[in-house]
């Protein structure tokens, strides 16, 4: 009787057993789906992804043109835009991205950005101009676009998260006479700006210097400007004055010289403007006179902004490491985007030496949001120059930066967070006109 007990036990645990495992065998492939399903995104990892076109996008919808690129991928609907703009010479930038760069990146992982930015530059062998410079800037620009997309974060989150909350930016003040731009810094101050820069006329004075001998002769073209360089020499101080006597010290002032002096008269503009204080003075020099900011800086303490007019990245180096300037005033679709932008923002940190994006008229709504994402995510962030961007540009640019007490925002969406409705960009088309021809009285031309 106890062995038979003690078999039917042993039959019931078997059964058990054999059922328990069936039931594992049976549930298996839902847990493995289960399991599945539950595992965090980032675990799947991203699928490759090519180029499949590149296009120029060119327009001019308030009066300067504007270049944009749009890289298409290989996953319908997921594309990138860069700013390509180089306004002066825009048709040869659209006819390098058509005719080269399209045929250079389709096919290319969209993803590996560093190993395109030097594989383009390097491409056509000579380099460092600025009509290629401003192609692979769009390119690269648009492939960071493309990353936060894919990422599905700003790509100031990519480039190592904020900083600061928003971008403090300076806008720019001007007037026939010393008190007009002094009234028009007060209007600022009180839309929040703490930083204006302050010019009589335009660059360098130009426009307000009466009618030039040169044009009395007949000589050169009616459109060409004229600067009276003498005038302009003794305007600066008078016009420094005249602001802080109305406006106070509360707002920081800046100036651009322009590269419109010769050095020495430079060194001397910039010493006369000392007891004013100014942020600082921008671009004193060309990039032909550099050797010139080793006697500026024995000379003054006022502090200096260089760098627009820069092509090549390592043109940065010396002066940075040799501390030649404070603000490093790079265009970023001048230098090649985004990646050689962070470079030399890196660079500056080790050095004391603090960023101030040109950010003109003729950079596109992309382009300062190229400028923005940068801004927020280094440490040794100095100023940013005011999107004023256009309700038209805005149409045709969704998502664009915007200004609000004095500091610029970005759209806090994946990539850029910049779109372009190309339809309405088309009815904008681009033009021939430049008018950056400066001269003195005797028809002389000045730089830049």
């Amino acid at each position: 009787m106890k062995e038979k007990e003690n078999n039917t036990r042993r039959n019931l645990l078997k059964g058990l057993g054999l059922g328990t495992m069936a039931g594992m065998l049976g549930m298996y492939p839902k847990a493995k789906a289960a399991t599945e399903k539950e595992k965090p995104a980032y675990l799947n990892g991203l699928p490759p992804l090519k180029i499949t076109n590149v296009k120029a996008i060119g327009l001019a919808p308030s009066g300067s043109n504007l270049i944009v690129i749009k890289v298409e991928t290989s996953e319908p609907g997921l594309y990138g835009l860069g700013c390509a703009t180089f306004t002066q010479r825009a048709f040869a930038v659209i006819t390098a991205i058509e005719k080269y760069l399209k045929e250079f990146c389709v096919g290319k992982d969209v993803d590996n950005i560093e190993d395109m930015w030097q594989a383009a530059f390097v491409s056509s062998y000579w380099r460092n101009g600025p009509v290629l410079n401003n192609a692979i800037s769009g390119l690269d620009q648009a492939l960071w676009d493309i990353k936060g997309k894919r990422a599905n974060m700003p790509v100031y989150q990519l480039l190592g998260g904020k900083c600061r909350f928003a971008i403090p930016c300076y806008t720019h003040a001007s007037g026939n006479t010393p008190e007009e731009a002094a009234n028009q810094v007060s209007s600022y101050m009180e839309e929040g700006y703490r930083y204006v820069r302050i010019q009589q006329g335009g660059y360098g004075g130009a426009g307000i210097s009466g009618e030039p001998d040169f044009k009395k002769q007949g000589f050169a073209r009616d459109t060409d400007q004229y600067m009276d360089q003498g005038k302009y020499r003794k305007d600066v101080p008078k016009l420094f004055e005249t602001v802080r006597r109305q406006c106070g010290e509360e707002v920081e002032l800046l100036h651009d010289i322009h590269e419109r002096l010769d050095p020495i008269d430079a060194i001397n503009v910039v010493k006369s403007v000392e007891p004013y204080h100014p942020f600082f003075i921008e671009d004193p020099f060309s990039p032909e006179q550099m050797e010139w900011f080793k006697q500026l800086r024995n000379a003054t303490t006022v502090p200096l902004a260089m760098g627009e007019l820069f092509n090549n990245i390592n043109e940065f180096k010396e002066p940075m490491t040799n501390r030649l300037f404070d603000y490093i005033r790079i265009h970023i679709s001048q230098i090649g985007g985004i990646t050689p932008a962070m470079k030399v923002a890196r660079l500056g940190e080790f050095y004391g030496i603090k960023t101030a994006w040109h950010g003109p008229g003729d950079v596109s709504p992309v382009g300062h949001a190229a400028n923005a994402h940068i801004d927020l995510a280094i440490w040794n962030f100095g100023i940013q120059e005011a999107a004023r961007i256009s309700d038209l540009s805005r149409e045709i640019f969704p998502g664009s930066p915007t200004m609000k007490d004095g500091y610029m925002w970005v759209n806090e969406v994946p990539g850029l967070g910049v779109d372009i409705n190309e339809k309405l960009a088309a009815k904008y088309p681009m033009h021939t006109n430049s008018r950056w021809t400066v001269r003195k009285f005797d028809g002389t031309i000045i730089r830049p």
